[in-house]
């Protein structure tokens, strides 16, 4: 009899254990989604400030009086501050913006999806205006891809440059917590796949081959998606992680030979 109540104990926690995984994951889904504690930096070391709405966002600008402009949108732990150099290196006679997000380096606000494509547009809009008649490039990294990717489908992108890509941020969480109903829970999805579901213009996919957080069936899929359409320029690096991606010679390469 002992055994018996320990058992239906035992079995009617688990519901409860199952339902509180699920309260901590739709409460925490942002901690978990966004790291700028990790990039905050004074304002004074930025360069580039823009006012959006109640907030200030600041970035750094990279030869802005120079031509056929770079959009940058970085990690979601990502200092963007420190690509300055090479982008210097990459881009000679180009004009390249890096802002941060709101709440990352020296942004102010709080971030969140509709926040960042609110800023996106606002950010591209700004760099129009002082490019004017100019194509714009943009690139977008992890999970600036899907910002990129969000702008590619509501401004004119002359090249869009997608980075460890994924198809939706709901597919890469279902990857990450299978047990778990991710997909209903989540709030910011980041659905590139349908952003850019019929996207012609030009886009460059580099994916690496040992990349422990973006699964790579979901940047199977929306290749698969961008190849329905115009087929994207995929460059593979099958000995790269995540994070040492763009240290591998051929992502320069590649970046180089398809924005030249």
């Amino acid at each position: 009899m002992a055994k018996s109540r320990k058992l239906m104990m035992l079995l009617a926690a688990v519901p409860l254990a199952y339902a509180g995984a699920c309260a901590w994951i739709h409460h925490s889904q942002r901690e978990l989604l966004y790291f700028p504690q990790v990039t905050r930096t004074p304002a004074t070391a930025t360069d580039w400030a823009l006012q959006r709405e109640d907030v200030t966002l600041r970035g750094w600008r990279l030869e802005p009086s120079a031509p056929r402009p770079i959009l940058y949108f970085g990690g979601n732990a990502e200092s963007i501050e420190n690509n300055r150099d090479i982008f210097a290196h990459w881009f000679p006679g180009r004009s390249v913006y890096l802002m941060a997000y709101r709440g990352y380096g020296a942004s102010e606000g709080t971030p969140s999806e509709q926040a960042l494509f609110g800023d996106a547009l606002a950010v591209y809009d700004h760099i129009a205006a002082e490019h004017p008649g100019q194509p714009v490039t943009v690139i977008g990294s992890s999970l600036g891809s899907g910002v990129a990717a969000y702008l590619a489908s509501q401004r004119l992108v002359e090249r869009l440059v997608l980075v460890t890509p994924y198809d939706s941020m709901a597919n890469v969480a279902r990857a990450h917590y299978p047990a778990l109903p991710v997909h209903w829970l989540l709030q910011d999805r980041f659905e590139s796949m349908r952003h850019l579901d019929g996207y012609r213009g030009q886009v460059l996919v580099l994916r690496a081959g040992r990349d422990a957080v973006i699964p790579a069936a979901c940047t199977a899929r929306l290749v698969a998606v961008l190849s329905l359409s115009q087929p994207p320029t995929v460059v593979d690096l099958p000995e790269a992680a995540h994070n040492t991606v763009r240290d591998e010679p051929r992502f320069g390469e590649a970046l180089l030979a398809f924005l030249r």
